[in-house]
């Protein structure tokens, strides 16, 4: 049949698994070599949604991005927006989720490529998409880095009127920013499931409190119900139509990164149910609390102008007019900084297993050195490195662009959400019978009678998305007000692209190690425990050889 190898298996499966032995971090193609569960399962599912949460960040990320929505469609693309975001990233993640309840892998979305596809077409789709996928990530480690620096920087023109704040500033606060992440990736992950339920409980007990003082001490001088639910504003040189379209896209970098659970799938208990669970549940915690901060703090403002030219930026300024006092407002930022803080440890924590995973499978440049995982610390530390020094070198944007939080932005959503669409586009056009695999156990997570039309509508946001991020956010455009999202997707495509006419469409294979990657999400293996592939080749390779006929 065309397709297979001559033992009759789909050319993207593996029967013959890669192992990454955790010692030398070794591909072993040869003979029939055990798979090891390497990463510490500490992930309860409460810990799992704390991360997911703590990385969509969702009313802080709406907040933070108060001076892109403001001028761009105003309180009506900001409250509606979050809504509609909301409605179609959750039709996103239970696409997904759906998948990864049938492949609970690390490797997530691009696994999931390769899976659904035809096994000629499997190495291209997993390579594609293993790109934009790491490619996001990195870009979302930027992106928390940027906002935690402008809030930062922010609190500095507070206090210090006559002190000018300069973007290298923000640079810098960034680079620290991504090292402190980093530090606590690398010496501390046992501790970093607890971190994330610290980070759910800090991040609801800080809107709750926000929420509160900003309506009570902004009750002298609310706007009108008709100036937060009614008004539409366009600064941006652009059609009011357009305007308020890459308005309400601001909702949707609140809501993205839903995945980052997926490539936690070897360090969670029952991944086939806890993952999928986590994300929707994020995405639906995450607008609600989202649509409701925006909607008290609009109420508190004093002054829609000053928001948009504040030294402060959009957000202090905010607190400040709601509060009346410099102590008031610096209280409510440092809760948004708090909150970045664990956005961005998360991050860095999925960045990081996102790129140990495709580069066990031979996806980047130097696989061998990042998907080691290093003993003692149980973490892979290349990769780590790798997650952060990217991020770190795309900042420097900063140096040269006024539009530079735009552009990282931008980059992250357009690539992660690429990520996502494949798939989904994949399942699709192939049609959903796919999933149904003889012999799996029936997905726990299942989408029924509203699967298709969930899917579709998922794929119509991900194009709609990834066409709006590219716009400028406003015009006229210039050198320094360009929207640069598009250089780092061509950058990103080139690179991909040459490496795969180098090296990839000779010898990338898609993902090496399926078969074993579910024993180990479904077996719940421990620690160092190993399973003999020799057992599970032809079980799952019969399983599917049967979801691509």
């Amino acid at each position: 049949m065309a397709g297979e190898k001559d033992n009759g298996v789909p050319a993207n499966v593996n029967v013959q698994t890669a192992v990454v032995d955790g010692t030398n971090g070794g591909h072993h193609q040869h003979g029939h070599k055990p798979t090891e569960q390497q990463l510490h399962r500490g992930f309860s599912l409460l810990s799992l949604l704390g991360l997911a949460f703590a990385i969509l960040n969702t009313w802080t990320a709406a907040a933070a991005s108060l001076s892109l929505v403001l001028p761009s469609g105003g309180p009506t693309a900001a409250l509606y927006g979050m809504w509609v975001s909301g409605f179609l990233t959750f039709c996103m993640a239970a696409s997904l989720g759906e998948m990864c309840s049938v492949y609970p892998t690390v490797g997530g979305q691009y696994h999931f490529a390769a899976l659904l596809s035809r096994p000629d077409w499997a190495p291209m789709a997993a390579w594609i998409d293993g790109w934009f996928a790491v490619a996001g990530w990195w870009a979302l480690v930027g992106t928390n880095g940027s906002l935690a620096g402008q809030l930062i920087t922010g609190l500095v023109a507070l206090w210090h009127p006559d002190y000018t704040v300069h973007v290298w500033m923000i640079y810098v606060v960034y680079v620290i920013w991504v090292i402190i992440a980093f530090t606590i990736n690398t010496f501390a992950v046992r501790a970093l499931p607890y971190l994330n339920t610290t980070a759910l409980f800090w991040s609801l007990t800080g809107v709750v409190a926000t929420i509160v003082t900003v309506l009570a001490t902004g009750r002298d001088h609310y706007q009108p119900t008709e100036f937060v639910f009614a008004t539409t504003i366009n600064e941006t040189g652009w059609p009011i139509g357009i305007s308020w379209i890459l308005g309400l896209l601001q909702s949707a970098f609140a809501l993205t990164a839903f995945d980052s659970v997926m490539h936690l799938a070897e360090e969670v208990p029952r991944p086939e149910w806890n993952c999928p669970i986590a994300m929707v549940s994020a995405i639906g915690i995450g607008t609600v609390s989202g649509f409701t901060y925006l909607i008290c703090l609009l109420y508190s403002v004093s002054d829609y102008d000053a928001l948009l030219t504040s030294p402060n930026g959009a957000l202090l300024e905010a607190y400040y007019q709601a509060t009346s006092s410099r102590v008031g407002a610096t209280c409510l930022q440092v809760i948004c900084i708090g909150c970045q803080l664990f956005a961005c440890t998360g991050a860095v924590t999925t960045a990081s297993r996102m790129t140990w995973s495709f580069a066990r499978d031979g996806g980047l440049p130097g696989s061998r050195l990042f998907s080691k995982v290093v003993k003692g610390l149980n973490v892979p530390l290349a990769s780590l490195i790798l997650a952060s020094l990217i991020p770190i070198a795309f900042g420097a944007i900063y140096l040269g662009s006024t539009s530079a939080l735009n552009a990282i932005l931008s980059s992250s959503v357009v690539f992660l959400n690429l990520s996502y669409g494949i798939p989904i586009g994949i399942l699709v056009f192939r049609g959903r019978h796919i999933l149904d695999v003889e012999g799996f156990p029936r997905r726990r997570f299942h989408l029924g009678k509203f699967g298709y039309i969930i899917n579709v509508l998922a794929l119509i946001f991900v194009v709609f998305t990834a066409v709006f991020f590219l716009f400028p956010p406003a015009i006229p455009v210039n050198a320094v007000s360009m929207n640069y999202t598009v250089c780092v997707i061509f950058l990103i495509l080139a690179v991909s692209g040459i490496t795969w006419l180098v090296s990839g469409k000779k010898h990338y294979s898609g993902p090496r190690d399926i078969d074993g990657l579910l024993a180990l999400a479904r077996g719940n293996l421990k620690l160092g425990q190993v399973v003999d592939e020799t057992v599970l080749a032809n079980t799952y390779a019969e399983k599917m050889e049967a979801s691509q006929s």
